[in-house]
C-alpha cells in the first residue's frame, strides 16, 4: 500500500538526532531535548563551514600577495632595465630621439609591462617616452605598422586613465596635464584607426578635460591659454580628420559624448568659448556626423543610454548639432540631408513640447504627461538653434534637396525617403504647435520630384502616393478590425525611448530584431499617413470646391501645382478614414488595454502603510500610437475626425460619393440601437454625477484646516485622493467600453442614418425631461409643483406677460434669471398695446406662439445695433461688429471706458446673446420648429464645439475658404483671386492687417461710421503679402472674420444653447441637419402625409362612415392644386413655419388640426398657430375656398383675424 500521499511506495528515510526511539511514521521527537540537539548540530555545522571559509580566504590572500610581490619584483627589474637604457633619468633634460625604431618599440613594450598610473615615477617615465617618441617620429618619419598600432593603443589607454584621474583637480596650465595631452594627440595621429575604435573612452576623457579647463570656466579672472586650447582642439579632431574604416565610430562617440557638453551650448560671450565651438564646427564633416548619429539613434533603447537619458543633454546635443549644420552652410538655407532629418526628428520626438518657451500643444496635439524629471530652462543659444528649424527657407530647401537626391534611386529608397521626411515633418508639427499652420503651408508648398515626372509633384500628392503604398493603409482599407493591432503601441524591444507593451508570448514566438524591424516599419508608415492627414486637413481649408472637384486636372497658373486628389482617391481615403475612425472610437477600450493594466498596477501603493509622503516616481513615459512616440490616441482621433467631417461636408454640399457610402450600419445591431444608445447616455450621466461627487469631496477635504501632528490623517487623505483618481480613471475606461455607440454618434454621426439620429435626439430630450420633471408631460410637472409649499413662487417664476412688438425684451427681462430652468413648462400671457389680454386658445401656455414671436423679433432688422445680420442668401449669423458698435454707443452716452457701468452694459449685451441661445435651445428641446435660417459656418460651430463641456470655446472649429463664401461673397472672391493670381501679389499692396467700418451713430442718415484697423499677426502692418505667404494671409483673414472677430457674441450664444441642449447631442448633426432640426425639412410638402395626420374638430369630425366632410374634401383638392411654395405658405399660416417636421407630420406637436368656423361664405379662414389649428368656414365652392385661403395666407393676418 502507499505509505504517503505522494503515491510512492518506497518508505521515506527517517533521520532522528534526538537519541530517542521514534515510531515508524511519526515525528522525530518533541520537547526541549530534540530541539537542543538540532540546534547544537546546526551550530557545529556552521562553525565547520566558517573554518573552511577562513582557511580558503587565507590561502587566497597569500596567493594574491605572493603574486603581487612577484609582479612588483619583476616591475622593479624592468624599471631598472628601462632606466638603464635611457640616457638620463626621467624628467631631466630635453627629450632626445631614440636611435632606431626597434629601440623605441622595445622601450615601449618594456614600459607597458611595468608602468602604473598610480606611480608618480612611472608617470614621469611615460611623459619622457612620449616626448622622445614624438622627436623620433618627427626625425625618422617612419609609418607605424606591424605591432606599432596595437602597442600605441595600449599606451593611449594608459594616458587616458592618467587624464581621467587628473580631472579631479585639473589645471591645463599644469605642465604634467599638458604633457599628457600632447602625448595623447601624438598617439591619436599615429594610430587613427585604433583611436577611432577606442573613441568612447577617448572622447569621454577629453570631455572631462575640456569641462574642467580654467580658461573655459565661468570665472571672470581666468586667463585663456591659446596654446592649451589649440592642443585640445587638435586632439579632439585628430580621429575625425583621417578617414579609416572606423571613422564613423569616432564621429558617433564625438556626437554622443562631446556635443551635449554645456560648454558648447553656452550663452557666454567669452571669445574663447565661441572660438572652441566654431573651430569644432569648422573641423567636422557635418555629413559624416549626421550619418553616424542617425545610425546611432536608430539602435533600440538608445535614449536610455548613459548620458542621453537626461533630457537636458539631448537638448544640448540637438542645439549644437543644428549649429554645426548651420555653420557648414554659413547660416543660410541648406540643402536636404536625410541623416540630418533623421537625427533632428528622433531627438525632437524624445523631448517634451513645452521645453521651448513653455509652449503647450494646441487642441490637435497630445496632452503632455507630467514628469518627475525636471527640465532646466533652455538657454538662448539652444532656443535660437532649435527655433531655426522652423523657417520657410530651411523646410522648403530640405524638401527641394530631397527631391534632387531622389531622382535616380530605386522605389524602395523613395519609400524610405518619404518615411524619413514624414518623421521629420511630424516631429516639427508636434514640437512647434503654435507654428503648425506655417509648417503645414511650407511643407504643402515644397516641391518634391515624383517618379517619372519631369515637373515638381506637390507635397500632398507625394505623401499620398507614399501612403497608398503602405501596408497600414491597405490593411485598414480592407478590414477596420485590423486597425486595433496596428494602433496599439508595439515597440519591442524598446526603440527610441518608447517602452514595449507587447505580450511575452508574442516576443517568444518572434525574434526581437524581427519584431523591432516590423514595429519600426509600422511606425514609419503611420508617420507618412499622419503627415498626409495633417497636410490634407490644412489644404481643404484653403481649397474651394472648384479646385477640389478638379482633382487630377492640370492646375491653373496661380494654383499650387494641382494639389487636389482625384475623386477616386478621395473615395478610397474616406473609406480608410471611416474604418480607422470607427475603430478608434468603437474599440478604444481594446486599443488602450495596456494603459488600463498600468493604472491598475499603481493601485498597489494605495494601501502601503509605509507611504507617508509622496514617493519619487519614475520618469513618465510619453504616449505612443502604433509605435509613434509622443502622439496620443486623442490626437489621432481629432485628426481623423476633423478630416472626415470636412470631407463629409464637401459631399453634403455637392455630392460626389454614393448615397450609402458614409453609413456603417452593418457594424451595429440596428434593431436595438436606439435603446442601447439611450442606456449609454444614462451611464454617462451616472459617471458624470460620480465625478461631480468626487470633486465635491475633494473640495471639502481641501477646505479642512491642516493640524500639526496628524500624520496618519494626512496619509489617509492622500490615500483617499489617490483612490478617487483611480476611480475616475476606471470610470473613464468603463465609459469607453460601455458607450462606444455614443462615441460614434458624437464624433462621426454620419455613420448612422439621419432619421435614426433624430429619434435618438428626441429620446435624449425625453430622458432629460423625465429626470427634471418626473415625466415628459408638462401637466405632470405642474401637478408636482402644486404639491410643493413654494408652488406660487415657482409658477410666478415660470410665468410672463409679453407685449406685442416687445416680445424679446419682455422675455429677456422676465426669463433670463431662470437659466436652465427655462427647460420647464412656462405660462405666457400676450397683451396688446393697451395691456389687454389677447384672446386665444391656451395650448400649453401658448409656448409655441411665444417662441416663434421671440425669435422673429430678435432676428428682425432694426435701426439700431442688430444682434444678428444676414448674408446675401438671407442666412443669419452673429453681428461681428456688435460689440465694437455697442462700445462706441456707450462712450457717446457718456460712460467712461472700462468703468463699472460700462462693463455692466457690455455684460448685458452678452447676456442677451446667451438668452437668445437659450430660446433656440428651448425650441429644440420642445420640438418646436421656427422659421429661422442660420449661415452654415455658424451652424458648424454648434456641431464642432460639442462634447465635454467645451461649447463656449470654439476650440474645434477651423474656418476655411468656403466658410468665407457663406459669410461674404465679395470677400471670398477677393481672397480667391489673391490665391490664384498668376503674377506678383505685392502689386495689390496688401499687408497683414484688416480694416472694419463700424457704425458709431445710427440716428444720422447716412449712418456715421468709423474705420478701425486690426493686425492679423504681430507687426502685421510691416509684413507685406507676397506669393510665398499669401496662403497664410488667407488663413489668417478667414480665422479673423469667422472666429476671432465674432468670438464674444458666438461664445455667449453657444453658452446659452448648451444650457438647454447638451453640446454632445448637437455634435450628432452637421450644419445642414442642425438647420433641419431648427426649422424643419426643406423637401416638398407631402400633402397625403399631412392629410393622414390631420385632426378634425366640430362639424368636421369624421363619423362612423369614415367619410370626410365635403368642405374638407374640397380643402385637400385645393392643397393638391397649389404649388409647393403656396403649400408652404399655408403650412406657415397654420404652424408658423413653412417646413415639414423631420420625421413627417406624424411627429408634429400639436397635430395639424382643422375645425369648422361657421357657414358664412364671406368669412376668411383664420388660425391659432399656438396649437396648429386652422378655423375653416364650411365653403361649398372649391374656387371660393381657394380664393379665401390664399387671401388669408398672403395678407399677413394675425391671431385674431376671425
Amino acid at each position: 500500500m502507499f505509505q504517503t500521499f505522494s503515491g510512492n511506495t518506497r518508505r521515506p528515510r527517517q533521520v532522528n538526532l534526538s537519541g530517542r526511539r521514534a515510531p515508524g511514521f511519526g515525528a522525530t521527537g518533541a520537547g526541549a531535548g530534540s530541539q537542543a540537539a538540532l540546534d547544537r548540530a546546526q551550530q557545529e555545522r556552521l562553525q565547520r563551514q566558517q573554518e573552511r571559509e577562513r582557511l580558503q580566504a587565507s590561502k587566497t590572500i597569500q596567493r594574491v600577495w605572493r603574486g603581487h610581490a612577484g609582479r612588483q619584483d619583476v616591475a622593479a627589474v624592468l624599471r631598472r632595465e628601462w632606466d638603464a637604457t635611457e640616457s638620463s633619468p626621467p624628467g631631466s633634460g630635453p627629450a632626445m630621439p631614440y636611435g632606431s625604431e626597434e629601440q623605441a618599440l622595445t622601450q615601449l613594450q618594456r614600459l607597458l609591462k611595468f608602468a602604473s598610473t598610480r606611480n608618480p615615477e612611472d608617470l614621469a617615465r611615460i611623459r619622457r617616452y612620449g616626448f622622445r617618441q614624438i622627436e623620433t617620429a618627427r626625425q625618422q618619419a617612419f609609418t607605424p605598422s606591424g605591432p606599432w598600432p596595437r602597442t600605441y593603443l595600449r599606451l593611449q589607454r594608459m594616458v587616458l586613465a592618467v587624464l581621467e584621474r587628473s580631472c579631479t583637480s585639473p589645471r591645463l596650465e599644469d605642465t604634467h596635464t599638458g604633457d599628457f595631452v600632447k602625448v595623447l594627440h601624438f598617439l591619436a595621429v599615429q594610430a587613427p584607426a585604433e583611436t577611432a575604435q577606442n573613441a568612447q573612452q577617448f572622447y569621454r576623457t577629453l570631455a572631462s578635460v575640456v569641462s574642467q579647463l580654467p580658461s573655459l570656466s565661468d570665472q571672470t579672472n581666468a586667463k585663456p591659454s591659446n596654446t592649451g586650447l589649440e592642443i585640445i582642439l587638435e586632439t579632439i579632431i585628430a580621429p575625425l580628420k583621417t578617414v579609416t574604416g572606423y571613422t564613423l565610430h569616432a564621429y558617433e562617440a564625438f556626437g554622443q559624448i562631446f556635443l551635449p557638453l554645456p560648454i558648447l551650448s553656452t550663452d557666454s560671450t567669452s571669445p574663447i568659448r565661441q572660438r572652441l565651438r566654431d573651430m569644432l564646427a569648422d573641423s567636422t564633416n557635418y555629413k559624416l556626423l549626421a550619418n553616424a548619429l542617425a545610425t546611432f539613434f536608430k539602435k533600440p533603447g538608445i535614449f536610455s543610454h548613459s548620458g542621453l537619458d537626461d533630457r537636458n543633454s539631448r537638448v544640448r546635443l540637438l542645439s549644437t548639432f543644428v549649429y554645426f549644420h548651420r555653420y557648414a552652410h554659413k547660416f543660410g538655407a541648406y540643402a536636404a540631408n536625410k541623416d540630418f532629418v533623421t537625427v533632428v526628428a528622433l531627438i525632437l520626438n524624445s523631448l517634451p513640447v513645452s521645453i521651448i518657451d513653455g509652449q503647450s500643444s494646441d487642441s490637435d496635439s497630445p496632452d503632455q504627461t507630467p514628469s518627475s524629471q525636471q527640465v532646466e530652462a533652455v538657454n538662448q543659444f539652444s532656443r535660437d538653434q532649435i527655433l531655426s528649424l522652423v523657417n520657410q527657407e530651411s523646410i522648403s530647401n530640405l524638401l527641394t534637396g530631397s527631391s534632387q537626391s531622389s531622382s535616380d534611386v530605386s522605389e524602395s529608397e523613395k519609400v524610405e525617403e518619404a518615411r524619413q521626411l514624414a518623421n521629420y515633418a511630424l516631429a516639427l508639427l508636434r514640437f512647434f504647435p503654435r507654428q503648425g499652420d506655417e509648417i503645414r503651408l511650407w511643407l504643402y508648398m515644397g516641391p518634391i520630384s515624383g517618379k517619372g515626372s519631369s515637373r515638381d509633384l506637390p507635397a500632398i500628392r507625394y505623401f499620398w502616393e507614399a501612403a497608398k503604398r503602405s501596408s497600414v493603409l491597405k490593411t485598414i482599407l480592407r478590414d477596420s478590425r485590423a486597425a486595433i493591432d496596428l494602433l496599439r503601441p508595439k515597440t519591442t524591444p524598446a526603440t527610441n525611448g518608447v517602452v514595449s507593451t507587447r505580450s511575452a508570448q508574442q516576443i517568444f514566438w518572434q525574434s526581437s530584431n524581427q519584431e523591432a524591424e516590423h514595429g519600426a516599419q509600422i511606425a514609419d508608415e503611420w508617420r507618412v499617413i499622419l503627415v498626409f492627414l495633417e497636410l490634407y486637413t490644412f489644404l481643404l481649408r484653403m481649397m474651394d470646391d472648384e479646385e477640389f472637384f478638379g482633382g487630377g486636372q492640370a492646375a491653373s497658373p496661380g494654383q499650387a501645382r494641382g494639389n487636389a486628389l482625384p475623386l477616386d482617391d478621395v473615395k478610397d481615403l474616406t473609406t480608410f478614414l471611416k474604418n480607422l475612425g470607427f475603430t478608434l472610437y468603437f474599440n478604444a477600450a481594446d486599443i488602450t488595454v495596456a494603459d488600463e493594466a498600468e493604472s491598475s498596477s499603481t493601485g498597489l501603493s494605495f494601501f502601503n502603510p509605509k507611504i507617508s509622503e509622496p514617493q519619487p516616481q519614475k520618469q513618465a513615459e510619453e504616449p505612443s500610437v502604433g509605435g509613434v512616440a509622443g502622439l496620443s490616441l486623442d490626437y489621432v482621433k481629432g485628426l481623423v475626425t476633423g478630416l472626415l467631417r470636412s470631407l463629409y461636408e464637401r459631399d453634403s454640399r455637392r455630392t460626389f460619393l454614393p448615397s450609402d457610402h458614409w453609413l456603417m450600419t452593418s457594424r451595429f445591431d440596428m434593431t436595438g440601437f436606439i435603446p442601447a444608445v439611450v442606456q449609454e447616455e444614462e451611464s454617462r450621466h451616472k459617471i458624470e454625477e460620480e465625478d461631480a461627487e468626487d470633486i465635491d469631496d475633494e473640495e471639502e477635504l481641501d477646505d479642512t484646516p491642516q493640524l500639526i501632528g496628524t500624520g496618519r490623517s494626512q496619509q489617509q487623505r492622500r490615500i483617499e485622493r489617490l483612490q478617487r483618481q483611480q476611480r475616475k480613471a476606471s470610470r473613464r475606461r468603463y465609459l469607453q467600453a460601455v458607450a462606444p455607440r455614443l462615441e460614434i454618434l458624437q464624433n462621426m454621426p454620419f455613420f448612422i442614418p439621419f432619421t435614426t439620429r433624430v429619434q435618438i435626439f428626441r429620446e435624449f430630450v425625453k430622458l432629460d425631461m423625465t429626470k427634471r420633471r418626473g415625466s415628459a408631460d408638462p401637466e405632470a410637472w405642474r401637478w408636482r409643483v402644486m404639491s410643493r409649499p413654494d408652488a406660487p413662487q415657482q409658477f410666478e417664476k415660470h410665468s410672463a406677460k409679453i407685449r406685442r412688438e416687445h416680445e424679446f425684451e419682455d422675455a429677456f427681462q422676465q426669463f433670463y434669471s431662470l437659466g436652465s430652468g427655462l427647460k420647464e413648462p412656462i405660462q405666457i400671457t400676450f397683451v396688446d398695446q393697451f395691456d389687454a389680454v389677447e384672446a386665444g386658445i391656451d395650448g400649453g401656455g401658448v409656448t409655441k406662439e411665444f417662441l416663434t414671436s421671440v425669435t422673429n423679433r430678435a432676428f428682425m432688422p432694426t435701426d439700431a445695433i442688430d444682434m444678428f445680420i444676414a448674408n446675401e442668401q438671407h442666412l443669419l449669423y452673429p453681428n461681428p461688429t456688435a460689440v465694437e458698435e455697442f462700445r462706441e454707443a456707450l462712450k457717446r452716452a457718456g460712460f467712461r471706458d472700462n468703468s463699472a457701468e460700462f462693463r455692466a452694459h457690455l455684460s448685458e449685451l452678452s447676456q442677451r446673446y446667451e438668452f437668445l441661445g437659450r430660446i433656440i435651445g428651448k425650441c429644440l428641446y420642445e420640438g418646436i420648429l421656427v422659421d429661422v435660417n442660420f449661415a452654415a459656418f455658424f451652424l458648424r460651430k454648434w456641431a464642432l464645439t460639442g462634447g465635454t463641456g467645451s461649447a463656449p470655446n470654439e476650440t474645434s472649429y477651423r474656418p476655411g475658404l468656403n466658410d468665407v463664401r457663406d459669410l461674404d461673397e465679395a470677400l471670398y472672391q477677393g481672397l480667391h483671386k489673391l490665391k490664384t493670381y498668376p503674377g506678383d501679389v505685392e502689386d495689390f499692396g496688401l499687408n497683414f492687417t484688416v480694416s472694419d467700418s463700424i457704425v458709431i451713430d445710427h440716428t444720422t442718415s447716412p449712418k456715421k461710421t468709423k474705420a478701425i484697423t486690426t493686425e492679423l499677426k504681430l507687426n502685421g502692418a510691416d509684413c507685406p503679402v507676397t506669393n510665398q505667404n499669401r496662403l497664410v494671409y488667407i488663413s489668417y483673414m478667414a480665422r479673423y472674420r469667422l472666429q476671432k472677430q465674432p468670438y464674444a457674441q458666438t461664445a455667449a450664444f453657444l453658452r446659452g444653447l448648451s444650457g438647454m441642449i447638451q453640446p454632445s447631442w448637437l455634435s450628432m448633426f452637421n450644419h445642414s441637419e442642425l438647420q433641419t432640426l431648427v426649422g424643419g425639412t426643406s423637401t416638398s410638402i407631402d400633402v397625403e402625409d399631412l392629410r393622414r395626420n390631420t385632426a378634425y374638430g366640430g362639424t368636421y369630425v369624421i363619423g362612423d362612415d369614415g367619410l370626410e366632410h365635403p368642405t374638407i374634401q374640397l380643402f385637400w383638392q385645393v392643397m393638391h392644386s397649389l404649388s409647393d411654395g403656396e403649400r408652404r405658405a399655408v403650412l406657415k399660416f397654420v404652424t408658423s413655419t413653412p417646413r415639414a417636421p423631420l420625421l413627417g407630420f406624424a411627429s408634429l406637436v400639436p397635430r395639424f388640426s382643422i375645425r369648422d368656423a361657421g357657414s358664412d361664405q364671406s368669412r376668411l379662414p383664420s388660425t391659432s398657430t399656438c396649437v396648429n389649428l386652422m378655423k375653416l368656414p364650411m365653403y361649398k365652392d372649391k374656387g371660393v375656398l381657394k380664393e379665401k385661403l390664399l387671401y388669408s395666407v398672403f395678407s399677413g393676418a394675425g391671431f385674431d383675424l376671425s
